[in-house]
């Protein structure tokens, strides 16, 4: 299973930066009362989600596997490891 990879890519890495930030901006306005630096964190957190999506899409998220079988290698597969 290709579980270990998870989340080791470029979009990855910028959506939760970017995101990162947001929740600092955001926690620092707590402790400035400012309401519209929350908001303007919170917008930060947002945008980090969209942006890593949209570099995904863009093909620099995780790529498809290259491990694909056919029905009788599937079969083949099953029966070797029983």
């Amino acid at each position: 299973m290709a579980a270990a990879a998870h989340g080791h890519n470029p979009a990855a890495w910028t959506g939760v930066t970017i995101t990162f930030i947001g929740f600092g901006i955001a926690g620092v306005a707590m402790i400035l009362p400012s309401v519209l630096l929350v908001w303007a964190g919170l917008a930060v957190v947002l945008l980090g989600g969209v942006v890593g999506k949209a570099m995904s899409m863009a093909g620099m998220g995780k790529q498809p596997s290259t491990m694909v079988y056919t029905h009788e290698e599937q079969a083949a597969l099953a029966a070797a490891s029983a």
